[in-house]
């Protein structure tokens, strides 16, 4: 039986297609259409999912979407309706929207996939995210935290999950007993500051992550004039005084927040800092005004930081469960995800790799499998490999159209590691692109760009020429899964799952500091923990640079170049090697040089 979840018309649009319970494929849209955050039907994902499967719509026997528009439709009316005419604009947008698309979703999925439409269900938005986190799991009860800006209603829910089964004997049960609902929500107060930072909103919130480590929590007080937060449960609620988003749909804060905290940073202007740049010194208001600005950062960040927690520890009491499982866009919050793992009682937490509106659809899809059709789990995620792969034959024939000269290894992969290890100690920037792309926003080893960590000169190389992006942002430090108890001071890090998926921020044991200088970010790194049996070409290469240097740790980040997607076909691979100072291409066992 093959299940097809969808999510669409509002975040990351993404499909996923189940066989008999088991994930066949999943994608993003945006990596077919090439437009970053493409919310839009995923026509191109949808049509992957099927041939990957070999099937037609028509043999499809139930498409879910991730979320309820009708009820999504109440609560937008009644917040236009509770605050009018300040929501006027934010009504005659919201309409439109919803005329043209949202309304009729179930017409445009039948007619899009070509499925009678008693064969489509709707699963509500955060149950969809509980089902992505726990059905993917390898626990078989678990706590659950769901947080993000909002669903419907909700913006945070918490709750438990247990799947228990004898033969054909069983229940699989997700009860989410609490919840937040909109405004009220920790998700749409970090995408304030977001903005007010000088980011886009649901793109550039990993970006005041990244800035928080240079500055000191000192606005925490400013922050709780607009945040108020229980510690008992971890329940909160926003002052909406400060806020904009209840009623407009471009703003998230108005001017008495800006009068709280001051002039919003200019998205274009610089972020430096006496750490970042002391070279900069004698620009001393700038300066001053980007350390207002980190300081900030880091106040926010510490806020969400202890609000999670004591969400977690409020669940473990009220459950008494030792697994979490998490999903939603908060969820991407790395430094918080190891805070929570280290300062809460729980021994594990699994977080869902796609863990925003992408990965709603495969939610969407496992609930319908496992909670309305009541199947018993037979599949845990192995890994983040799901989207669209090309043949060694698909690349030999695109590089000849190109009439490039390369190497050939698809013989001994072991000869073409060796090689480009050493291209790495030389200070060759490798694109390395291999087998089906990842799901979820991190690259993982098969569409990343690769360089040599040992030099902070590396981090300015790959930032200002390759990637086109801020100088103060992080890149991520992969490390041979039984090597990273010797780098990170993150207990038990080899067995933990989260570390394999880049979805935690440990910090760097002090002593390896200066062995790592280009992935280690103010002493942390958000790091990838990868085994031989989950991707052996990645693995090898690793190995093969820490016999060269004694440093098992290479530096990644996502294969594509700022403002877009990352790359999905060789094609979009060449366009970034070309269009970059990226020095050699690696695609599959075919090797490119400049």
């Amino acid at each position: 039986m093959y299940i097809l979840g969808i999510s669409c018309f509002y975040h990351d649009a993404a499909a996923a297609l189940l066989k008999d319970g088991v994930l066949v494929a999943a994608a993003m849209e945006e990596r077919f259409s090439r437009k970053k955050h493409d919310n839009s039907f995923p026509k191109q994902a949808i049509e992957f999912c099927l041939s990957e499967a070999g099937i037609q719509g028509g043999d499809i026997e139930y498409a879910v979407f991730y979320e309820k528009p009708l009820v999504k439709l109440e609560r937008i009316l009644l917040s236009v309706l509770g605050t009018y005419p300040k929501s006027a604009g934010a009504w005659r947008e919201a309409l439109t929207n919803w005329v043209r698309d949202k309304l009729w979703i179930k017409s445009v999925i039948g007619k899009e996939v070509g499925i009678d439409y008693n064969k489509i269900l709707f699963c509500d938005h955060h149950m969809s995210h509980a089902a992505s986190a726990f059905f993917a799991s390898p626990f078989r009860d678990a706590a659950v935290l769901t947080i993000d800006g909002v669903g419907e209603w909700t913006t945070t829910t918490l709750g438990k999950a247990s799947s228990y089964w004898v033969g054909e004997e069983g229940v699989n049960d997700v009860s989410l007993f609490a919840e937040q609902r909109f405004p009220q929500s920790l998700g749409l107060l970090y995408s304030a500051f977001t903005a007010y930072l000088g980011f886009h909103v649901n793109n550039g919130e990993y970006k005041v992550m990244g800035m928080a480590p240079y500055g000191e929590a000192r606005y925490v007080d400013k922050v709780q004039k607009l945040y108020t937060l229980n510690p008992e449960d971890g329940s909160f609620s926003l002052n909406l005084d400060y806020f904009a988003f209840p009623y407009s749909a471009e703003n998230t804060f108005n001017q008495r927040f800006i009068d709280l905290f001051g002039p919003v940073r200019p998205a274009e202007d610089d972020f430096f800092t006496m750490k970042t740049n002391p070279e900069r010194s004698a620009e001393r208001e700038a300066m001053e005004r980007n350390q207002r600005y980190a300081d900030i950062a880091a106040s926010i960040q510490q806020v969400t930081e202890d609000s999670l927690i004591a969400m977690a520890n409020y669940l473990h009491r009220e459950t008494g469960l030792k697994h979490l499982v998490m999903a939603g866009g908060v969820a991407l919050n790395t430094k918080a995800n190891y805070r929570i793992l280290n300062e809460t009682p729980f021994d594990e937490i699994y977080i869902q790799p796609a863990a925003g509106d992408d990965g709603g659809a495969l939610g969407a899809a496992l609930w319908a499998w496992h909670v309305v059709l009541g199947k018993p789990r037979e599949w845990v995620m192995p890994h983040a490999y799901w989207g669209k792969g090309y043949s060694d034959a698909e690349i030999v024939d695109f590089l000849r159209s190109k009439d490039a000269q390369f190497e050939r290894y698809d013989d001994d992969d072991s000869k073409m590691l060796d090689r480009l290890a050493d291209d790495m100690t030389q200070e060759k920037v490798i694109g390395f692109f291999q087998g089906r792309f990842e799901w979820g926003p991190r690259a993982l080893g098969n569409r990343s760009i690769l360089a040599d960590p040992r030099f902070e000169r590396m981090k300015e190389v790959v930032n200002t020429k390759i990637k086109f992006r801020e100088p103060f942002r992080p890149f991520a430090p992969v490390i041979l899964r039984d090597r990273a108890p010797e780098y990170f001071d993150y207990p038990g890090v080899a067995e933990h799952e989260a570390p394999r998926y880049m979805l935690m921020v440990a910090p760097v044991k002090e002593d390896k500091w200066d062995q790592i200088q280009a992935v280690c970010h103010m002493g942390t790194g958000r790091l990838q923990a990868i085994e031989r049996e989950t991707n052996p070409r990645y693995y090898g290469l690793i190995e093969r640079f820490g016999e060269l240097t004694g440093v098992p740790v290479i530096l990644n980040t996502s294969f594509n170049l700022r403002g877009e997607p990352i790359v999905n076909t060789p094609q979009d691979a060449w366009n970034t090697f070309q269009n970059s100072d990226i020095d050699i291409l690696a695609l599959g066992p075919f090797v490119v040089r400049k």
